[in-house]
């Protein structure tokens, strides 16, 4: 190695050590003696049905992931009670064609949610205006076929050119659902745990 890499790499530990980030939302945010958790189903005030029920799953699935809590099945065994609710829930189109048809949309959801300590029956965490989005193209020439999002989906490339549009949209609606879901669940998780 040369030696300004050296220096490079020596520079850059306290940087990445002292910043305060902790890698993989370690949960130094969360009570100490906090060992489980309940998990309410969010509130769905936007007009997508279902949204709260597969908000759920990606949200327990990220909880579960870390280890740090134990999810439970009912709020009087647990230590920790997160709620919250949808507040937002938007799709704009982003791009469009040379006869302005829209190429791309981006869909945002943002929650509200707060942590109650079971035990004091204080909140102990609340944020609001977490958000998740993500963008998609519903023509396809505005689907990037290279994109892990697209690369983690059931199609492939030479798919696309023979789907009709109208196919071709709702699929990547779908996938960008799915996607702006498990991004939502990863901010409300890494907030909560790290108590911003």
């Amino acid at each position: 190695m040369k030696s300004y890499q050296y220096c490079v790499i020596l520079l850059l530990i306290p940087l990445v050590t002292g910043c305060g980030y902790h890698f993989g939302a370690s949960g130094s945010g969360l009570p100490p003696q906090a060992k489980t958790i309940y998990v309410e189903k969010f509130a769905n005030h936007s007009r997508y049905t279902g949204l709260d029920d597969q908000f759920d799953i990606y949200l327990k699935d990220e909880i579960a992931q870390h280890k740090r809590l134990r999810l439970v099945d009912d709020p009087n065994q647990a230590d920790l009670v997160l709620s919250g609710e949808f507040v937002y829930n938007r799709k704009l189109a982003v791009a469009a064609n040379a006869v302005n048809e829209p190429i791309n949309y981006t869909q945002t959801l943002i929650a509200n949610a707060e942590l109650t300590d079971q035990h004091t029956k204080q909140v102990i965490w609340k944020s609001a205006g977490i958000s998740g989005n993500e963008t998609y193209g519903v023509v396809a020439s505005a689907v990037v076929t290279t994109s892990p999002e697209f690369l983690q989906g059931n199609l492939r490339s030479q798919d696309i050119a023979n789907l009709p549009d109208v196919q071709l949209a709702k699929t990547q609606f779908d996938l960008a659902q799915s996607e702006m879901l498990q991004n939502l669940a990863q901010n409300v998780y890494v907030s909560m745990s790290e108590g911003f």
